[in-house]
């Protein structure tokens, strides 16, 4: 079975390469050209690059003949596919591995909307992997993904308005206001889009605010948390530990975020993201 997933799920090529599965790229493009991440070392070259630009760079979905490529390769082996995309709400990407099913004229070809994206997106791929290695059939994963997926909930963090600024979702006189008395915006992923939750005062009142989110549900404790970051793996690590210790969190990891959120959100931001019960 070959597992494609895009790079919305901040995996990178070496992790790829263990999981055996394929990435097919969203694009990032800065005003000196295209902008390709690969590793983590490219995810910090990118915050970089977008704290010294001027305006942010364009984010563009992947062609259908870039998914099709891969699925005729598994048409030729009889192989089955599985695709997991980011969610349909923050981009077309979904449309395009659709799109490409249709010309490769072949049937054997599943696609997820995954319904999110960063640690969310990457937490369903690494299921589907984890689900092939122990012999299960593409149908099986696909329904256990399509459970998954609407019980997952990932939140974070902004350290700056600035990038919401720029990208015309706030006025800059508020920005510069909001920035000035520290506040940082509060955003969940959520219906498919990102949504935001409110704002808190400093970095502190952000953690509280993370922790209240986390607190009103009930979390599925088979599943483990991830923590997400975008350039500063220190503040994460501090808000990580904190979590762990007062929620008594046995299963949880640590990722970085990339340019493709990584764009609106800007550096500084940190997550969370779990599975909530399912209903009995």
């Amino acid at each position: 079975m070959m597992i494609i997933t895009d790079s919305a799920s901040d995996i990178t090529k070496q992790e790829a390469l263990e999981m055996n599965i394929r990435i097919v790229s969203l694009k990032i493009r800065f005003s000196d050209g295209e902008f390709h991440q690969n590793t983590e070392e490219d995810f910090s070259v990118f915050f970089e690059k977008l704290a010294a630009e001027k305006d942010l760079p364009t984010t563009s979905q992947p062609s259908p003949e870039e998914f099709l490529e891969l699925y005729e390769e598994a048409k030729d082996a009889g192989e089955e596919v599985l695709v997991i995309t980011l969610s349909s709400g923050l981009s077309g990407t979904v449309n395009a591995a659709n799109l490409a099913k249709q010309m490769a004229e072949y049937e054997k070809i599943w696609i997820v909307d995954s319904e999110q994206a960063i640690i969310t997106q990457r937490f369903l791929v690494q299921r589907a992997v984890k689900m092939r290695k122990e012999g299960k059939g593409v149908e099986e994963i696909v329904a256990c993904l399509e459970d998954l997926k609407k019980r997952l909930t990932v939140c974070g963090m902004l350290n700056t308005l600035t990038y919401l600024k720029k990208g015309g979702r706030i006025p800059a006189p508020l920005a510069v206001l909001g920035n000035a008395l520290q506040i940082k915006p509060v955003i969940e992923l959520k219906d498919k889009v990102l949504v935001m939750l409110g704002k808190a005062r400093g970095q502190k009142g952000g953690m509280k605010y993370l922790w209240k989110e986390f607190g009103s549900y009930e979390i599925d404790k088979n599943e483990p948390v991830y923590f997400g970051y975008t350039s500063d793996k220190e503040i994460v690590e501090q808000f990580m530990e904190k979590t762990v210790a007062e929620y008594g969190l046995k299963k949880y990891e640590i990722y970085p975020v990339g340019g493709i959120i990584g764009t609106h959100v800007g550096p500084g931001c940190i997550a969370i993201s779990f599975a909530k019960k399912g209903k009995l």
